[in-house]
């Protein structure tokens, strides 16, 4: 029996949390704040019209970035709240419910791999404990040759960073960058926050 994530976990709790999410951003959004810069790393990573799987897409700004910029985009978010926001919200992309633990596009109809898969948001720390190297693995699984997995959390969330990094060995990727934040500043011992550029060992 599947283990629910973290988040479902929170929704369970909450059932209003899905729908505070979304109007939170949408707020931001209509307020004019930037909720790009996740965005603009893997646009200026991806060669033009590439392939990119948005893991734990929540109601798509990340992706639907993506897509205006012309790559191809498939979003996946194990919360069907979030989903139906993004499909509402952000037309265009492919938006699907499916939890990263389990994540097998193929069988969903989706049977190209992926140039860049890009996990923001803290996704990571959201995860059904003991997930963790699944979910790498499972990325790992969708790259297609020469790809990169970008992962991006902040501390204090229940998965330390040298946890983050054993789990990425042991998944069969490795750490080709390391930085504290989405504009590429140096990660160093005291960051709160990594983004971990991966590629297949």
């Amino acid at each position: 029996m599947r283990t629910p994530s973290k988040w479902e976990q929170k929704v369970q709790q909450n059932p209003d949390h899905s729908h505070w999410y979304v109007q939170r951003f949408r707020a931001m959004a209509a307020q004019g704040a930037d909720l790009a810069g996740e965005a603009r790393l893997i646009d200026a990573m991806a060669s033009r019209g590439s392939r990119i799987l948005d893991a734990g897409c929540g109601p798509g700004r990340v992706g639907a970035f993506l897509a205006d910029a012309g790559h191809t985009v498939v979003g996946v978010d194990v919360d069907p709240v979030l989903i139906e926001a993004a499909e509402a919200d952000h037309p265009g992309p492919t938006w699907l419910v499916g939890d990263l633990a389990e994540l097998d596009l193929p069988t969903a109809g989706v049977t190209e791999g992926f140039d860049v898969i890009v996990c923001a948001g803290n996704v990571m720390t959201f995860l059904a404990p003991g997930t963790e190297v699944e979910v790498l693995r499972r990325f790992r699984g969708h790259l297609n040759d020469g790809g990169r997995a970008v992962v991006g959390f902040g501390a204090g969330r229940g998965y330390d960073f040298e946890t983050f990094r054993t789990d990425v060995s042991t998944a069969g990727l490795a750490a080709d960058s390391l930085f504290s934040t989405w504009d590429l500043r140096p990660f160093t011992t005291d960051s709160d926050f990594i983004v971990a550029v991966l590629a297949r060992r």
